[in-house]
Order: C-alpha cells, then structure tokens, then sequence
C-alpha cells in the first residue's frame, strides 16, 4: 500500500523532535504554537507508525537541557505533556498502544507524575506499539544513574564485578526491556544527536530530514522507512 518493504520496518525508531520553534517563526507565530503543532504532531505519527506496524517508538520531547529556555516556555511543554496525558486517560480510544514515559520524572510536578503513573498502568496491556516519552531525559545523566546502581548492587554484595557486561548495564538504564532503535530520525537537519540514548544507539541508522517536526507528515515517515530499508547494516561486519 505504502510501497514499503513491510517485511523489513526497523523494529524500533528513535525521534529527535526539532524544529518547533523554527517551524513557528517562520509561519509568524509564538514559539507555544510550534510546541502546540508539536504535540498533535506526536499523535498523528504515533498513530500511523502504529498502523504501520512499528513495535516501538521513542520519541525526545524534552531534554535534560531544556530547562535553560524561558520559564514561559518550559512551562508551555510542561502543560503540553500533562494536556497530552489527561487526554490519554479521558479516551478508552488507544488503538492498543503502549505508552511509557522515561526520564527523571521525580522533578515533575506531583500531579504530573501521578499523570504519568495513571497512563502507563492505564495501558500497560497493549500489545500494539510501544510509544515511549523521553521527558527530562539526558544521555550522559542516564549512563551516571546506571553506573551508580550498578555500584550501589557491587557494594552491597548483589553482584561481583567481574559479571558486569554490556546486558546488566542495559538493564540499569531506562530503557530496560527496550530493544535498541533500529533508525534515529532527528528532524529539522541538524545533524547530531543531542545526548540521546548514547549507549542505545551505536549501530542506528541515522536519518536528518530538513522539515521542522511539526510539518513532517504520514508521508515522510515513508519516504525514512524506504531510506532505512536501502542500507545494508553489518553491525561491524562485512556483509
């Protein structure tokens, strides 16, 4: 239908959400309306990679980082979380999927974080696409938590250092349970990766289409899926 290789979707696509503010200024408008255009955009793309047949989506929507803008700002993406999740639990209309939100979510409002707790034990039983929220997050903050917890576990004599490996600092990070993304999307073209799921992403495809977040459409995502399914990945090998 969508002239895709329906046998060969990334199981797992990471989103870098950029580009609202851009996409606001030069439609002439306050930069809470991109944060606005945004956030319908993340259903609508949630929506369709859940038709699609994605199992999971994680999606960047707001950075350890971001506190630094203006209180305005950062509370306009607050509000547009918890607008998001009261929706979430007003609607019986989930289309079976799984929603999860990662981060340090202990410096959120209480009310915000019972929001969060309400969604996820709301849709804990969806078997259709996972769409995780990365809210408050940082890449690097993550890998210091694993590591701590990981020493915490040697020093009370849970686990001797010589069974540390790669899964057992995997599972200390957020995305435990999570295979690691297949594809990584940043939108808007910026070409880096912002401290995103540095551990998890080592061998995504990386994809930096120029449309600002809020304009990329149903039809985009295609066009990065048939990119994806053009590249040979060898994760290290030589085929």
């Amino acid at each position: 239908m969508y002239d895709i290789d329906n046998e060969n979707l990334p199981k797992h696509i990471a989103m870098i959400l950029d580009g609202n503010r851009r996409w606001a200024r030069a439609h002439g408008l306050d930069p809470k309306e991109g944060h606005k255009e945004g956030s319908q955009n993340v259903k609508r793309i949630t929506k369709f990679a859940n038709k699609l047949g994605i199992k999971y989506l994680t999606l960047y929507a707001f950075s350890t980082e971001n506190w630094k803008r203006t209180e305005e700002e950062v509370n306009g993406l607050l509000f547009l979380l918890e607008k998001y999740l009261k929706e979430i639990l007003d609607t019986d209309d989930l289309e079976n999927v799984k929603i999860t939100v990662f981060g340090d979510t202990s410096v959120l409002s209480k009310k915000l974080q019972n929001y969060i707790k309400e969604v996820e034990e709301k849709t804990k039983n969806n078997t259709g696409l996972q769409l995780s929220i990365a809210f408050n997050y940082g890449g690097r903050a993550e890998i210091i938590r694993a590591v701590k917890q990981i020493a915490e576990d040697v020093k009370n004599g849970k686990l001797n250092v010589e069974d540390i490996n790669e899964e057992v600092f995997s599972n200390n990070l957020y995305t435990k349970g999570l295979p690691d993304p297949d594809f990584l999307i940043r939108t808007s073209g910026e070409i880096r990766t912002s401290n995103f799921l540095p551990w998890q992403i080592v061998y995504s495809e990386f994809y930096f289409p120029t449309k600002h977040w809020p304009e990329f459409s149903e039809d985009d995502l295609i066009e990065a899926i048939k990119e994806y399914q053009k590249r040979n990945r060898r994760f290290g090998g030589s085929k």
